[in-house]
């Protein structure tokens, strides 16, 4: 089944507002395996699990036509309600039921949410829908994402964003094990076609508010688990969090800017041209 933890349109608004989307170099990177796997034209892209659709616009630019699906209606109404560029189109479906024509789509995307979904189901209905040569690309990144601001230490820094994610690893859904990168893993070894690859660990840097750093792992499950359960409880350790954190910085502003680096992993595969 697909987990479907995110429909609320407070949580729908807050994934526009702070979630991150992959970098230009990481979008490029599966646009040059396109390139190499197919070549162009590139036509149709579907950006599966899109949410508010941050990943979706990056693919615009590349294709005659972009699809954002998402299974919740509220990740839908933002993204629409965003949207700009006339080449884009959203629907509400299961990331296992794509309303797509066997054989149609040149690349299909999951960012940050492939781990939700019915793996086995998924990556079948994606064999379907690819067209011979068409690619699949599943990035994720991880949650240790590490701070850093100009004359402060960097490992105190970051040991109270280990606290930080700490506390929130009890409220982590089962689904997802103790490490979502092992699920991505055992995705690139089952599927079989013969041209993929593997890469992690790549490092992004973004220079973002503190506030939105705070708004982004608020925004993660675990949080929005902890939120459900106990409010005040969640409230508080993100309140002492950043205040701690503003107090290593020596600022007194949650809107300063500090560097964000993200680790990010992911998956690329060519579906056969005889599949």
């Amino acid at each position: 089944m697909t987990y479907r933890l995110f429909e609320g349109k407070k949580h729908a608004s807050s994934y526009w507002k702070y979630r991150i989307s992959p970098s230009d170099h990481l979008i490029q990177q599966v646009l040059d395996f396109l390139e190499k796997q197919k070549g162009h034209p590139f036509e149709l892209a579907v950006d599966v699990g899109c949410g508010s659709g941050q990943g979706t616009v990056l693919l615009a630019k590349h294709f005659v036509s972009v699809v954002g699906t998402d299974v919740s209606p509220a990740q839908v109404e933002v993204a629409l309600q965003n949207a700009k560029e006339p080449n884009i189109t959203y629907r509400q479906c299961m990331a296992e039921e794509l309303p797509f024509a066997d054989s149609s789509v040149d690349l299909m995307t999951a960012m940050s949410a492939f781990h939700w979904f019915d793996r086995p189901r998924f990556l079948q209905e994606a064999h379907r829908v690819l067209k011979p040569r068409g690619c699949l690309a599943l990035l994720n990144y991880t949650i240790d994402m590490e701070l850093s601001y100009p004359d402060c230490c960097s490992h105190t820094l970051n040991q109270v964003c280990k606290e930080f994610y700490a506390a929130l690893q009890p409220y982590r859904s089962p689904h997802l094990g103790p490490s979502s990168i092992e699920l991505y893993r055992e995705a690139y070894k089952s599927i079989p076609y013969p041209e993929k690859e593997w890469q992690e660990c790549v490092c992004v840097k973004r220079s973002m508010p503190l506030s939105s750093y705070m708004g982004l792992v608020e925004s993660f499950s675990s949080y929005q688990a902890l939120l459900r359960e106990d409010p005040q409880k969640a409230t508080r350790l993100s309140q002492d969090i950043c205040e701690r954190l503003m107090s290593i910085m020596k600022v007194t502003s949650v809107e300063t800017d500090v560097v964000v680096a993200v680790k990010y992993f992911y998956l690329l595969a060519c579906k056969p041209q005889e599949a």
